[in-house]
């Protein structure tokens, strides 16, 4: 899906972070593949980490080391090309070995070190090759947050890098994130990696809070393929050199403040959407009149995830059909089928659980031609509303993902 390219002077630097991407051919050759971001002493950081059971070697020790340094972190280490998932007591190993290497050369403690993996899942972490690599990441640390954008990639086609500053106290506050993902999209807590700094000061429980608010209405509301990650992680870092503090006690501030936050990450999980694997389609699914919350996100991701809405979508097919379909087995109690319309962008299809008078099919092939594509199912239950972004699935799709280790 096409959009406007990210320029680098589009950027903004974030005082107290420093970034780098370097080529260590972990899995390729000529690639960027290991990014580094330095937090000066005396930042704070937050984490939220994939809910799958089988979560990479990385995702526990960066967990732990978040613990054990109270958030007080100083590294981030991002390795591309391999997940060091699925991987044992050797993968836990080796995640610390990295971590330890970063610690020696930077001259910080090992539980300052936060590692994260992305790639492919089964095979053991080149540990020597990224080793190798450290030095060079630290040596070119500065601000050029396009190519640490683009050093976290996988099957992402593009960087996904966004900054935003706003006015508080008198003083410019800059929240700066970047994120990666293209398949293997249902976060269940968060993205396939993401990182988002900014340079108020935060307190670390407070910092912990926004950010779990955050993920829940962004990252939490995305999916390409009804997959969670092994690895997925977000993170927020706050390193206090504006000297603007945010605190709720400061209701004004903080509100101004977790509503630029909410909205640069909402963008960052809707630049997955676009980017998502071999997908031409946007599709925002609205559901409206639920009952509460959960009932409207069984339903959203019903529609999102079913592989006959979502080829339809592809074929620009507005076989309206296939999406009551999955409203009705989405698993929501005693449903009035007699109460849900359904609309595609502003036109109504149907309503009262059948063909909506008037409606002709020419009226949905307009729609469904868009790339951008809005499809609103109205309950008639209750005024809970959720909101759902996903992609089409496309025969590239599964030519990506069935040649992806080859």
């Amino acid at each position: 899906m096409s959009e406007t390219a990210i320029k680098a002077e589009d950027l903004k630097s974030v005082a107290g972070v420093q970034v780098a991407a370097v080529a260590s051919h972990i899995r390729y050759a000529n690639r960027l593949d290991l990014v580094l971001i330095a937090l000066d002493e005396g930042s704070t950081a937050a984490g939220v980490f994939t809910r799958n059971a089988f979560c990479a070697a990385p995702v526990h020790v960066a967990r732990k080391h978040l613990d054990e340094s109270a958030g007080a972190c100083r590294y981030l280490l991002i390795n591309t090309g391999n997940a060091n998932a699925g991987t044992g007591q050797k993968g836990m190993d080796d995640a610390l070995a990295s971590c330890a290497a970063l610690a020696r050369e930077a001259g910080v403690a090992v539980e300052a070190v936060l590692p994260f993996s992305t790639g492919v899942i089964g095979e053991n972490l080149p540990v020597a090759k990224l080793v190798a690599g450290i030095p060079g990441a630290l040596a070119t640390l500065g601000q050029d947050w396009l190519s640490a954008a683009k050093g976290i990639m996988t099957t992402d086609t593009r960087p996904k890098v966004r900054s935003v500053q706003l006015a508080l106290q008198g003083k410019t506050v800059t929240i700066t994130g970047m994120t990666k993902g293209a398949g293997m999209i249902k976060p269940n807590m968060a993205t396939m990696l993401g990182f988002v700094f900014t340079d108020a000061k935060i307190a670390q429980p407070v910092l912990q809070s926004l950010l779990s608010a955050v993920v829940e209405q962004s990252f939490n509301r995305i999916t390409v393929d009804g997959d969670t990650s092994t690895n997925d992680c977000c993170i927020l870092a706050a390193t206090g050199k504006s000297g603007v503090a945010i605190d709720p006690a400061s209701a004004e501030d903080f509100a101004c403040f977790e509503q630029a936050l909410q909205a640069l990450v909402k963008e960052l999980a809707k630049d997955i959407i676009r980017d998502a694997e071999g997908a031409a389609k946007f599709v925002t699914v609205d559901i409206q009149g639920g009952g509460n919350t959960r009932e409207c996100l069984l339903v959203a991701y019903a529609i999102a995830e079913s592989p006959l809405v979502k080829t339809a979508l592809s074929a620009s097919d507005p076989n309206w059909g296939r999406i009551l379909a999955a409203v009705g087995r989405a698993g929501i109690e005693d449903l009035d089928v007699e109460r849900v319309s359904l609309y595609l962008g502003d036109v109504c299809i149907a309503r009262n659980g059948m063909l909506a008078p008037g409606y002709t099919e020419a009226q949905g092939q307009a729609e469904m031609n868009k790339p951008e594509i809005l499809i609103t199912v109205d309950l008639g239950r209750g005024d809970a509303r959720e909101t759902v972004w996903t992609s089409d699935l496309s025969e590239e799709y599964v030519r990506i993902n069935a040649s992806y280790r080859s």
